[in-house]
């Protein structure tokens, strides 16, 4: 309240009509009721607050559940992804070394055949 009547002071040596500055007070004192807010004002507003600070707190605590179970489910995925491919890169390993058998005996058998067709070859050339 000093305040408007401060300000009404200072209008007035400022050569602003009384009634003016009186109308300029009063009309910032009736904005000032409006701006203000009470504790009442504010009661319903903070009780509002708590129940959306409950309601977000019990969110996050079923986004954690949710989000620990994705967690184990997925090393359970994890898991299983490198048993089968261990098993993969064994049974890889087996067929290579099949490859492998099999390519040596071809490959000797030729040997043979081309010995074997080279020494037909020399002895019909004698």
């Amino acid at each position: 309240m000093n305040a408007l009547i401060s300000l009404y002071d200072a209008l007035v040596s400022i050569n602003v009509p009384a009634d003016k500055a009186k109308a300029v007070v009063d009309a910032m004192e009736r904005d000032a009721s409006f701006m203000l807010a009470t504790k009442s004002d504010i009661a319903p507003l903070r009780k509002d607050i708590e129940g959306f600070r409950a309601e977000t707190k019990s969110e996050f605590a079923l986004l954690r559940q949710e989000l620990q179970a994705l967690r184990a489910e997925w090393k359970a995925d994890i898991a299983l992804l490198r048993q089968e491919l261990d098993t993969t890169r064994t049974l890889v390993a087996r067929d290579l070394r099949k490859l492998e058998a099999t390519l040596t005996i071809r490959l000797g058998s030729m040997m043979v055949a081309g010995v074997g067709v080279l020494y037909a070859l020399q002895r019909l050339g004698h």
